[in-house]
């Protein structure tokens, strides 16, 4: 069909009186630009795998100038190190000792959540901040263990070894799986395949979080009543029956020394929150709680001994652990299970974490480098003592709210964990295990985000559905199940969606020729002849026999309701193929089957607006022939007003 101006009478107002003659412009749908095979390949692989064109820099520049953006684009470290100055430095000092304020108390108190010496959380917190801080691209991400990575790494390994019966072998098992989802981690990020971990959609993640919070926080009832023998099992029903069942272990000074302390920490937490310009006050509060109770269990040493505190910790940097890889035996796989889960975990929130705050101070922080510093980082933390760590919220909008300008800050507190290593673990002798549990669920009560569950029920039912699923999954299934049953509601979603796609029916709103869904709009209404149909999805093998059978039923239906209201009979289905984005060779053979079978009821097929791959698909199946000149048209309202004019003119009605 070629372009031409006709005079066709505007059959858009069936309820006027007299139709208005109007001159409507037809005109051609056009194939895209002729490319080669490779030419596809190659824009698809670009579109699916390089969509921030990383090499376009590079581009009309010297040999050396491509040396120095190859070095910065490796090593973040090299961009802001060029300029560097004594002011950032001031500002980096700051920020950087006010996280490690917060992050040697957490270091500690996440590494027992992992069921580790509470040395690997102080290890964990300073290795890893040197190697990001080189590779990273976060000017405010401050990187240590968190807690719902140390959950599901301590529930997942303590289900098959058992970290005090067999300690040594359980401390193989962790940092294996750290390097395993290190490895994970920078391979994602290398192949650019940092798409998959989308897949973990944001209910999935709201309702993972929430239910593994709830875990956490029961499981450090242990610590505040002063429990000796507590369950190991994660689930809620096991962990509350193991409270009350040692009711005779509760310590009445281990309830009043950490209900006191956790008060006191919550009352600081809601204090920054109402006034951000305060953050330090519940940012220093974790490290001067661990000072008051280490002193106050130092002085009643000889009065009480109901109240359990950490004992020996060793000086000295991190101890290489390349030696304790488990890389052989019947426990590989558990490592490697638990090591991908982690990985994937730590990778989301540390991503999402560093892109939340790129956005504030509206910079760019590049997804694949972040997976391959992180997986770098825990790559080489597994080989110096370290387990998973990633970016924690809570430290980075510390960071952030400190006046943190760039990643030295992490230098900083890398730096401030050192000397506290090498100088300061004799004064952490004392510090009671109750403060720790109080520190943990002062950290992970934020992690309950009920305003995002509520919003996600108002919203979109099914989503608030998928946050349930793992929300209770984690909490009476188990961690690493209540995941999996969230990703597979996702997945279902998505299949449901793709097999089942939407189906609208298209009236004319009148006096306009905008053709818009006659559910959703009032004024809109029906053509006299026609049924107008959208199909909204790609048409592919899963879901073509469906959408043929639908559209055959919207036709019985439109005939029905003309007989029972004596309407003018149906000539045409017109196809409204804007938002089909994709078609393939069954998605083509239904749309051949289905002209086919209007036909032999003598209705007319036509097609609107396909997309450009959608209409070269179709030309090269030679059905465009097939609908003939009448069979195509761009826009529904080209459609309707070119066929009414060509059946009046041979004196149909």
């Amino acid at each position: 069909m070629g372009h031409g101006t006709n005079r066709v009478e505007d059959m858009t107002s069936p309820n006027t009186a007299t139709a208005r003659e109007t001159i409507v412009e037809i005109h051609s749908v056009c194939l895209p630009p002729k490319k080669t095979t490779f030419q596809k390949l190659k824009k698809r692989f670009a579109d699916v795998f390089f969509p921030d064109d990383p090499l376009e820099r590079f581009r009309n520049q010297t040999w050396r100038n491509k040396v120095i953006l190859g070095l910065q684009s490796l090593f973040p470290i090299f961009t802001w190190g060029s300029q560097y100055d004594l002011k950032l430095f001031r500002s980096d000092v700051i920020s950087g000792l006010t996280i490690a304020s917060l992050a040697i108390p957490q270091g500690i108190s996440y590494a027992k959540l992992a069921n580790l010496p509470p040395i690997v959380g102080l290890y964990s917190s300073f290795v890893p901040p040197l190697i990001y801080s080189v590779l990273g691209s976060s000017k405010h991400l401050a990187v240590g263990p968190v807690s719902i990575a140390s959950l599901v790494m301590g529930s997942m390994l303590s289900e098959s070894v058992s970290p005090t019966q067999d300690p040594v072998l359980y401390l193989k098992l962790a940092f294996t799986s750290t390097f395993f989802a290190g490895l994970f981690q920078a391979s994602l990020g290398l192949l650019r395949l940092g798409f998959l971990i989308d897949f973990l959609s944001k209910p999935t993640l709201v309702g993972f979080t929430a239910g593994a919070a709830v875990i956490v926080s029961l499981q450090q009832l242990k610590g505040l009543l002063g429990i000796v023998h507590f369950t190991g099992k994660m689930q809620f029903i096991p962990v509350m029956s193991s409270v009350f069942n040692h009711r005779s272990e509760w310590s009445w000074e281990t309830i009043v020394m950490g209900v006191g302390f956790l008060i006191i920490l919550l009352t600081t937490r809601h204090i920054s929150m109402r006034k951000p310009k305060l953050f330090w006050i519940s940012a220093a509060s974790p490290l001067a709680s661990v000072v008051i109770s280490t002193l106050l269990v130092f002085l009643i040493r000889n009065k009480t001994h109901a109240i359990s505190f950490i004992g020996h910790l060793p000086k000295g940097l991190n101890p290489p652990s390349s030696n304790m890889l488990y890389f052989s035996g019947t426990h590989l796989a558990l490592a490697i299970k638990t090591g991908i889960i982690t990985g994937v975990l730590s990778l989301t929130e540390g991503i999402a974490v560093g892109r939340t705050f790129a956005s504030l101070k509206n910079y760019q922080v590049n997804g694949n480098k972040e997976m391959m510093a992180i997986g770098f980082m825990n790559m080489v933390g597994s080989c110096t003592s370290c387990y998973v760590t990633t970016g924690s919220f809570s430290r980075s909008a510390v960071n952030y709210n400190a006046g943190a300008k760039t990643a030295a800050s992490n230098i900083v507190l890398a730096s401030t964990v050192l000397v506290t290593l090498l100088f300061l673990m004799p004064l952490f002798y004392y510090t009671p295990n109750l403060i720790l549990a109080a520190i943990i669920l002062t950290a992970v009560i934020g992690l309950i985000d009920y305003q995002a569950a509520y919003k996600l029920y108002k919203v979109d039912k099914f989503d608030f559905f998928t946050c349930m699923c793992a929300f209770f999954g984690v909490l009476l299934v188990s961690v690493p199940l209540g995941l999996a049953i969230a990703v597979v509601v996702s997945v279902i979603k998505i299949l449901l969606h793709v097999t089942r796609p939407n189906t609208l029916e298209f009236g004319n709103i009148q006096g306009t020729q905008i053709y818009q869904s006659l559910k959703r709009y009032r004024e809109a209404s029906r053509i006299h002849g026609f049924l107008i149909l959208a199909v909204e999805s790609p048409i592919y093998f899963v879901n073509s026999t469906y959408l043929q059978e639908r559209i055959l039923r919207w036709t019985r239906e439109e005939e029905t309701r003309i007989k029972e209201n004596n309407g003018t009979t149906l000539k045409c289905i017109v196809l409204d193929m804007t938002a089909v984005s994709s078609i393939d060779t069954s998605g083509i053979e239904a749309v051949f089957e289905l002209r086919r079978r209007l036909e032999k009821q003598s209705l007319q097929l036509v097609l609107v607006n396909p997309v450009g791959s959608v209409m070269e698909k179709l030309q090269k199946s030679k059905i465009i022939e097939s609908l003939g000149l009448s069979g195509l048209y761009l826009t529904v309202g080209e459609a309707v007003a070119d066929l009414s004019s060509t059946w009046k003119a041979h004196g149909q009605p």
